[in-house]
């Protein structure tokens, strides 16, 4: 029989016979069984396979990728993990890996380093997808802002994104400002990720204000009428004190601060100081909450109705002239409304002259009204009992 030459059937594919091809097909069926249920498929580079560990040589540690070949893990990439990574590659650990080069001398070459990498890249992407807030500890600093460790990567932390320090004075050193946030865990949101170019920029401006805002509508939520909360006055005005319940800001009307006539709220309070109050009301709406302190003091309205009562002589220091009258102090935190009729003012109902604030009157106690914290006082009375006896 006339052989076919190399050159004839270079060409030309060969026709199997029935043999081979229930061959061929076993043997594809085969692998397509492995690849299902072992992932036996070949490794690409830049995969992340998931590995075993088989051996730990002092050069090298050989690993199961779930392919024909292992993988090797070089000492150059074992000396660049960190001491806990390393402590946990033992025979039989389980660990992530990123595939190199498919041929290492009959094996594949794959990286540890490289896989936390890939994953921290990942994360990253799915943070900033997804508006994440996340903690970050500051590793060092350069002019343009600090430097983050992310994962096993490294993030950067703009000086516009840092509202923890104040910024550096004309005289400071560059980036002296930002050595106290050295070691520091802020919270933070990725706001660009590009993995090409290693970069990876976070805020902490954002996170910030994205977290008091969710703990604000937390805690406007949680806030009942009648709940004492402590807190720290953060803003003085005219008409009171503004309190931080740690999140949210409620206002101390200048008549909650104290049962005494308060004309002055910085006269009582100061910035910063830590205090008790009781919520009053809370308008969820406009995430507004009324608070109070004298409702945590002692009334002393409670005993008035024992200690005074119509026809009493009493003494009374004026603390507020009006057009209709005067309030006079009986006790601190007890006042009594002096009206304009019952100071023996002139019939023109002028009041200069007559009396002023931290005069010292003798008064009769017209009326006593406990439940509405109401007296009515009257000089006039008082002057003409006293001209009597």
């Amino acid at each position: 029989m006339k052989g076919t030459s190399r050159e004839e059937t270079a060409g030309r594919e060969p026709q199997p016979g029935p043999m081979e091809e229930r061959g061929e097909a076993s043997a594809e069926s085969m692998w397509e069984l492995l690849n299902e249920q072992y992932m036996y498929c070949q490794p690409r580079r830049g995969d992340i396979r998931q590995a075993t560990v088989l051996d730990v040589r002092p050069d090298e540690v050989i690993v199961s990728i779930g392919a024909k070949a292992n993988g090797v893990v070089t000492l150059r990439d074992l000396e660049q993990l960190d001491e806990e990574t390393r402590s946990l590659i033992k025979p039989g650990a389980e660990l992530a890996v990123c595939v190199l080069h498919t041929d290492y001398n009959g094996e594949i070459l794959v990286s540890i380093k490289m896989a936390q990498s890939a994953r921290d890249w990942q994360r990253a992407q799915e943070y900033l997808e997804q508006g994440t807030i996340v903690e970050g500890e500051v590793i060092g600093f350069n002019k343009g802002g600090a430097l983050v460790r992310f994962g096993h990567i490294q993030g950067f932390l703009p000086n516009s994104q840092i509202v923890s320090v104040g910024r550096r004075t004309p005289d400071s050193e560059p980036a002296s400002h930002l050595k106290e946030l050295v070691g520091q865990r802020l919270p933070l949101k990725v706001i660009e990720v590009d993995r090409n170019r290693r970069r990876l920029i976070l805020s902490e401006r954002q996170a910030r204000r994205e977290w008091q805002s969710a703990q604000r509508r937390q805690l406007i939520a949680a806030l009942q009428e009648g709940d004492v909360r402590h807190g720290v006055v953060s803003s003085l005005c005219d008409f009171g004190a503004f309190v931080d319940l740690g999140g949210v800001d409620g206002l101390v009307h200048i008549s909650e601060i104290s049962w005494e006539r308060v004309q002055d709220p910085g006269q009582v309070l100061h910035m910063g100081q830590e205090v008790d109050v009781c919520v009053l009301s809370v308008d969820r709406g406009k995430e507004r909450v009324s608070l109070s302190m004298k409702r945590l003091q002692p009334d002393p309205w409670s005993a008035a109705i024992q200690k005074y009562h119509e026809g009493q002589l009493v003494e009374g220091v004026i603390t507020n002239v009006l057009h209709f009258g005067a309030f006079a102090q009986l006790e601190p935190g007890i006042e009594g409304l002096i009206h304009i009729s019952e100071l023996g003012a002139e019939p023109t109902g002028e009041l200069e002259g007559v009396v002023k604030v931290g005069d010292r009157l003798q008064l009769r106690v017209l009326q006593v009204d406990v439940a509405r914290h109401r007296i009515s006082l009257s000089a006039r009375q008082a002057a003409e009992q006293d001209k009597e006896q």
